[in-house]
């Protein structure tokens, strides 16, 4: 039994970080980029992400209202966050482009 609810614990724990992460990365996204992606609004998704990350430490791991907020991460993660990324530039940098690019697009070479 001692094993069950030690994987449990680390369940529970994964998912707090993984809505964290969603939590924190939804706030550093710019307002404007949801709107521009017709994926509601930054409050919508900080709302319903600060809910989910709280949910595991009111509840645990077993009741199903942690695994609804599990849900809505997974939703952003997969759907919202790769249209805000496409809207923004992408990309590892918040600004977008390649370590290539000149101020009015991409250096050839010369070519």
């Amino acid at each position: 039994m001692q094993g069950f609810f030690g994987f449990m614990s680390l369940l529970s724990w994964a998912l707090i970080i993984f809505t964290g992460f969603a939590f924190i990365d939804a706030a550093t996204r710019r307002e404007d980029a949801y709107r521009a992606a017709d994926k509601k609004t930054k409050p919508f998704w900080l709302i319903i992400l600060g809910i989910a990350a709280v949910l595991p430490w009111i509840f645990g791991i077993l009741d199903f209202l942690p695994v609804i907020g599990l849900v809505a991460a997974i939703v952003y993660m997969v759907d919202v966050r790769p249209a805000i990324k496409q809207i923004t530039g992408g990309g590892g940098r918040r600004g977008g482009g390649s370590s290539s690019d000149g101020p009015y697009g991409p250096y050839n070479g010369g070519r």
